[in-house]
């Protein structure tokens, strides 16, 4: 029950990267203002709750991973952001290394 506690941590903080782009473009700047501190004072109480059966540096690490990974597909197929080979293989990477930390834990 952790880990999936985790990866829904990890899709509020990703979702909470996108709030910022927002808050760059938006007229109304309080909607994803709103939205952004809603979503990762969420993602750090889902994290912190995931950190009492998972430990500290995993658990970080897949949240960020998933930050990450989510930010960056959403910033592609979201806001057009380049979606470059190398830039998708080095992404596939972060994946892949969240992937083993949960396998290897």
């Amino acid at each position: 029950m952790a880990w999936f506690i985790l990866i829904i941590a990890g899709g509020f903080e990703a979702f909470s990267v996108a709030m910022l782009n927002q808050i760059q473009i938006s007229r109304h700047k309080w909607i994803p203002i709103t939205l952004f501190s809603l979503a990762f004072g969420t993602s750090l109480v889902l994290l912190s709750i995931s950190m009492q059966s998972i430990s500290m540096g995993t658990a970080y690490a897949i949240w960020t991973g998933i930050g990450v990974v989510g930010g960056t597909l959403i910033g592609m197929f979201l806001y057009g952001e380049s979606k470059n080979v190398k830039r998708i293989f080095y992404i596939s990477i972060v994946l892949a290394s969240a992937i083993g930390l949960k396998l290897v834990s």
